[in-house]
């Protein structure tokens, strides 16, 4: 993989939320859901999905940005500086760059294991740091009622697996999903993968926490003589009395008829807010009958408010 800047198209100085946002335009672009049989777009996904993993870890960025690990993650090594004993009052610093694997060779004259033990009474040669993989974010946007009622999602990960991820009941905006042992592969295991969800937006209903709300519109005469209305809840539609002398503005509140709390504790309530909504266009009767009324019951709707 290349410099993980460039491939997300952000700079070096970028913020997380930069960073977040290049990804997020990307993986929506690159999915190979979206570009099926497209094996150069399914490899640039793998990248920019590997290159988000490493930025997204604010220890891994810089450690990354200091030249300690590279763009895979996998350790560069370590470098030790002493001043040369044998340089006299010159003062030479003598560099000395090995990995883990290298104990045993010889450098200038000193071995690793040498500058261990000096300091640590020894060096195990056949130690190897065992370090568990990174995390794998991705996006996944979900229809608005099964994030309400929960489901299962189909997803191809960064590797070309693919994986069913349930969808628990509740599911809300920014919600994060964790899929052990799917993430990218190390020398101590697998990272996970984090599945980061996104609820499109729905026709009708709009949600906050556990409770739905929902605009209903409704005729002049419902209105003024009352009704029993049909209107849509997340399982289905049900009933609704409409009271006489309803106004637009009114809200009905229908118990349980929201979304399901976590861990099968209930479901919040829905409310139903009452639209009135006059014929369009006005029929010249209706008018003729308004204006009759109006004349001899004049009221004044915002005095109330003071206006």
């Amino acid at each position: 993989m290349t410099d993980p800047y460039k491939i997300l198209g952000v700079g070096k100085n970028a913020t997380e939320a930069e960073i977040k946002s290049a990804y997020r335009k990307l993986a929506k672009k690159l999915h190979p859901d979206v570009n099926p049989g497209r094996k150069d777009i399914e490899q640039k996904f793998k990248e920019v999905t590997a290159a988000y993993d490493l930025l997204s870890d604010p220890v891994k960025r810089a450690r990354y940005d200091r030249g300690e690990i590279d763009t895979m993650g996998n350790e560069r090594g370590f470098s030790y500086s002493e001043k040369d004993p044998f340089a006299g009052m010159g003062g030479r610093t003598r560099t000395y760059r090995y990995s883990a694997g290298s104990a045993g060779e010889s450098f200038g004259g000193f071995r690793p294991e040498d500058i261990f033990s000096e300091f640590f009474g020894g060096f195990d040669r056949s130690h190897k740091a065992a370090m568990r993989g990174g995390d794998v974010t991705y996006a996944l946007t979900i229809p608005f009622v099964e994030a309400c009622l929960g489901g299962k999602r189909r997803l191809t990960l960064s590797s070309g697996k693919t994986v069913d991820v349930n969808i628990p009941p509740g599911t809300d905006e920014g919600d994060k999903l964790r899929l052990r042992g799917q993430g990218a592969q190390g020398t101590g295991g697998p990272g996970d993968a984090i599945i980061e969800i996104h609820v499109a937006p729905h026709q009708h209903f709009t949600r906050k926490n556990e409770n739905l709300y929902l605009d209903v519109p409704i005729s002049l005469s419902e209105a003024v003589l009352g009704s029993n209305i049909r209107v849509p809840t997340l399982d289905g539609f049900v009933f609704v009395k409409v009271p006489k002398g309803a106004n637009s503005g009114t809200v009905l509140r229908l118990k349980g008829k929201g979304v399901p709390k976590p861990r099968g504790s209930g479901a919040g309530d829905m409310f139903v807010k009452l639209i009135v909504v006059l014929p369009d266009p006005v029929p010249q009767s209706l008018t003729e009958v308004v204006e009759k009324w109006a004349k001899k019951h004049p009221y004044d709707p915002r005095k109330k408010l003071g206006w």
